[in-house]
């Protein structure tokens, strides 16, 4: 069978909260089956946030978790590559109440996920199985989600912007593709936003060195990493915030102008429609592709 998998040694990192703007030292450490990830707050004498949708409090340029009166923020980027390299079980301690921002991709979680090594921990791991077509549309957004022997994601994106009028993107999601396509994909914003974000008390932490920053006619700083940028890293919002139902999934995602209010939307309505879905073992090398134990070891080259 396919286990669940977790990290063979903790790793840790420190980097700048985006909307905060202060500096955080994250700390990946193993956990046991059945575990799921959690965040800890080390400030609040290691008080745990579950990565679950029941718990998304703010949606608003970030996904933000809640439980009681403690938070965390900008939790996607991270998530989506606990998720895209089928790590199960994680405990993420945090010394403030944002994960950091890094380079603005997932790509340096990656490294730090392959830095600590995966491990299997010998106990079943199960999928979200679509069973049936979801859909949500909201005015000129929409997403869905339909049976699928794989976990497929396609989003296209549509801006009033020389350069992202349209783009799309689609690919199956496993830990190859995440790690080469998806995760070096950086977030991106508007140079004519970023005044009114910092009065708004967000994005004190983005600089140019975080984020890929438009201007009226084109690109401010940094290169692309690749033509169509945006919606990949669009699409690792999406897959970040899709795991919050909980499980891996297998099924196909189409979302057409999203964000992260409707990817986690999609998530609620999933876990609240029983009949669309079932969870489900598979054997390993079936349908699904996932890193083998051991295989993340050791780092590997990152996409430029």
């Amino acid at each position: 069978m396919a286990f669940q998998k977790t990290l063979r040694r903790p790793v840790s990192c420190a980097g700048i909260g985006l909307h905060s703007g202060n500096k955080v030292t994250l700390s990946l450490k193993p956990a046991p089956a059945g575990f799921g990830v959690r965040f800890r707050r080390a400030d609040l004498a290691g008080f745990e946030i579950p990565a679950q949708i029941a718990h998304v409090a703010g949606i608003h340029y970030a996904t933000g978790l809640t439980r009681e009166s403690a938070s965390v923020e900008t939790v996607e980027h991270l998530l989506a590559a606990l998720a895209g390299l089928g790590i199960d079980n994680v405990i993420v301690e945090l010394s403030q109440p944002e994960v950091p921002i890094m380079d603005g991709s997932a790509a340096p979680f990656v490294y730090l996920i392959q830095e600590a090594g995966v491990r299997s921990l010998g106990v079943a791991r199960k999928w979200m199985r679509i069973m049936r077509p979801v859909t949500i549309a909201d005015a000129d957004k929409s997403i869905a989600v339909y049976p699928s022997d794989e976990f497929r994601v396609s989003y296209t994106i549509g801006f009033d912007h020389p350069l992202l009028r349209h783009q799309a993107f689609s690919t199956r999601v496993n830990a190859e593709t995440f790690s080469e396509q998806i995760a070096p994909a950086r977030t991106f914003g508007f140079l004519n936003e970023v005044e009114r974000l910092r009065q708004a008390g967000l994005a004190l932490g983005g600089s140019l060195e975080n984020a890929i920053v438009l201007g009226e006619t084109g690109v401010l700083n940094n290169p692309l990493r690749f033509d169509d940028e945006f919606v990949r890293h669009k699409l690792l919002d999406a897959i970040g915030d899709l795991s919050l139902t909980g499980h891996p999934m297998l099924g196909h995602v189409v979302v057409h102008r999203g964000g992260h209010a409707i990817h986690t939307r999609l998530a609620t309505t999933l876990l609240n429609d029983t009949d669309a879905w079932r969870l489900e073992e598979m054997p390993a090398g079936e349908r699904v592709t996932s890193p083998a134990p051991g295989a993340l070891e050791r780092p590997a080259p990152l996409a430029p």
